[in-house]
């Protein structure tokens, strides 16, 4: 599949008002809005464009599966630092219209701080490319970061170009017995000391901490937190990371986004806590998620659930007046028609 034919396909429904749902893998068809409109399936345009290791950066089409991308950087021993979850077969393209990351992003960042450039085909099948191949080379409107986490709502990603980082030298997990309220608050001392945590996770009355970085830097830091060293703890993070672990075995999972230090939400004991606090998982049918996260400062995300309860609660809390104006209008310059994935992110568009 190549780019011309991205932008034949998006000219044709544009031309005859035939919304599309842009599909690469399919892995997070659960995420977002109620799926509509005829399928453009990009899985076809795959391949890395370019990877300059010594730069720091790699190019490749939106329907390359991550794991291709992250066989590449193993090579050079580099690494998506953001860890997208694979979901069993994810593409790049979907994996930054979703936004999603994995543990590492308490450390690292986002996986919108990983995007440098874009090639994007708008609602009208028009080539736009933003960004660049360096951080430098941003300028003016961020719009590749943007399109981070807009679920295909503005434009086909045809091409992304991402920062890559080295992987750590060294790697540990501790193990902590700890109920939720006691890990986070330890969770939020440890977060003010210069100690090289990755990832924490927390479940059923049991915290992992897992340091990254120098050899001599994590052997202190194991000394420092004590806690016992989890045996074969790289099976563990990979099930966090594709939430394959039974803390996500919910078919009704909300995820809220909140301050680290922010106190118990009042929806009773989390699923899971991630992210040194500000991440945490509950489970089942939850009324009272919405307010609780905007009470906290936070916000709340049907994360996943049955079609009927997407559809009578929507995926994602609903924009103030000023924010839903401002997403029509972004979304009239890139999609005039409202043709692209209608109602993924919100229903108003």
């Amino acid at each position: 599949m190549q780019l011309d034919d991205i932008v034949a396909a998006v000219r044709a429904a544009h031309d005859r008002h035939t919304p599309l749902r842009i599909r690469g893998a399919g892995s997070k068809d659960f995420y977002g809005g109620l799926l509509a409109g005829d399928v453009l399936d990009v899985s076809g345009h795959r391949g890395i464009v370019a990877y300059e290791p010594t730069e720091l950066y790699l190019t490749a089409k939106c329907g390359t599966p991550l794991a291709d991308i992250e066989a590449a950087l193993a090579e050079k021993n580099q690494m998506l630092a953001f860890e997208p979850p694979r979901f069993g077969g994810a593409t790049l393209g979907g994996c930054i219209a979703a936004g999603l990351s994995g543990p590492r992003r308490q450390q690292a960042g986002a996986a919108r701080d990983f995007v440098l450039g874009v090639r994007l085909v708008d609602g009208t099948g028009q080539v736009l490319d933003f960004g660049g191949q360096v951080m430098k080379n941003v300028a003016g409107y961020d719009v590749s970061r943007l399109l981070a986490g807009s679920l295909g709502t503005l434009g086909v990603l045809a091409e992304v170009t991402l920062k890559v980082l080295p992987k750590p030298v060294a790697e540990a997990t501790q193990v902590f017995e700890l109920d939720e309220h006691d890990a986070v608050a330890r969770l939020n001392a440890w977060g003010g000391r210069p100690l090289p945590i990755s990832a924490s996770f927390w479940h059923d009355g049991r915290l992992w901490l897992r340091l990254s970085g120098a050899g001599a830097a994590v052997e202190a830091a194991q000394r420092a937190l004590g806690g016992e060293v989890a045996v074969d703890a790289g099976k563990l993070w990979e099930s966090v990371r594709e939430q394959t672990h039974p803390a996500f075995a919910s078919p009704v999972l909300w995820r809220l986004a909140l301050p680290s230090t922010a106190p118990d939400a009042g929806l009773g004991t989390p699923a899971a806590v991630e992210w040194g606090g500000a991440l945490r998982w509950y489970a089942g049918e939850q009324d009272a998620a919405r307010g609780a996260a905007a009470r906290l400062g936070g916000h709340a995300v049907l994360y996943r659930a049955p079609e009927s309860l997407r559809c009578r609660e929507g995926a994602f809390t609903a924009l103030s007046p000023a924010l839903l104006a401002l997403h029509r209008r972004l979304k009239k310059a890139f999609d005039p028609k409202g043709l692209l994935n209608p109602g993924r992110l919100y229903a108003e568009f």
